[in-house]
């Protein structure tokens, strides 16, 4: 998918909200458990109830390689199930990859191409030439991990290296790698004050912004300081939206969770687009 065709879709939908789908066997309503693909059920009927709120979503590839085969099996279902039916939504693996070069080129071909998802995120601990072989891809887009929301981002990623942030040396340097306009930024909404900074760097990158909700970020904070022209921000709930209820109506519930910040969203873009 083409940076047009999702800036396309935020106008549409009015929404920049990415939804993760992490999906937590104990945590989902207990009714699915009796089903054979209880993951993908879970997933459907999440997509079903928030498709037309959200321009994204976003599986940690984790909640799925914990269930083995059978985690594989319904993350393959439910990005065969997105593509499908609804082609004009951006799709995230959040795996943070990043490996020597012929390593990362294989974790590329079994996002971009096996699964045939829009975007993976990667770690940039590695250099250059562990993300430039995501780079690669066409209408493929890398999402490099800059300044996270965890607690554990002050151990490496603001230390001051000449003069300046460790996450912004990477930022800057990022921009010098080969196609690097296929390159997105993870920025964690708990960090709303530095995303300022960050827009001098990368004015024109579009943000995943993952902690609103649940961890704590604000979101009129994020757009304050981290929204340019096109939009250029997507914003991730996750546990927020897809654990509303545990009851029969989960769905429902979810698409109230989700309705709620496309609104909100929907006033804070007004006049932008």
């Amino acid at each position: 998918m083409t940076t047009q065709v999702l800036v396309s879709e935020i106008k549409k939908k009015q929404s920049f909200l990415c939804i993760g789908l992490d999906v937590d066997l104990t945590k989902i309503p207990a009714h699915l458990l009796e089903l054979d693909d209880p993951i993908f059920e879970f997933n459907k009927a999440i997509i079903n109830a928030t498709h037309h709120l959200c321009v994204a979503y976003k599986p940690n590839i984790a909640f799925y390689e914990a269930y083995g085969l059978n985690g594989w099996k319904s993350l393959e279902k439910t990005i065969t199930y997105l593509n499908t039916n609804y082609p004009e939504i951006f799709t995230i693996a959040d795996a943070k990859r990043g490996d020597i070069g012929n390593t990362s080129a294989m974790y590329a071909k079994a996002f971009f191409e096996d699964l045939a998802f829009d975007s993976v995120t990667v770690a940039p601990y590695m250099g250059k030439d562990s993300i430039e072989p995501f780079l690669e891809f066409k209408d493929k887009h890398t999402i490099m991990l800059a300044l996270t929301s965890n607690q554990g981002a002050f151990d490496f990623q603001t230390l001051t290296t000449d003069g300046q942030p460790l996450y912004q040396t990477v930022l800057e340097t990022s921009k010098n790698w080969k196609n690097s306009a296929n390159l997105m930024y993870v920025v964690g909404a708990t960090k709303a004050t530095c995303f300022s900074e960050i827009r001098h760097i990368v004015p024109d990158s579009f943000l995943l912004v993952p902690g609103v909700g649940a961890q704590g970020g604000s979101l009129a904070e994020v757009c304050k300081y981290g929204m340019n022209s096109q939009i250029g921000l997507l914003v991730n709930s996750s546990r927020g939206i897809i654990y509303a209820s545990k009851g029969l109506d989960f769905a429902s519930h979810a698409s109230k969770k989700a309705q709620e910040l496309q609104l909100e969203m929907a006033d804070l873009m007004s006049g932008i687009l």
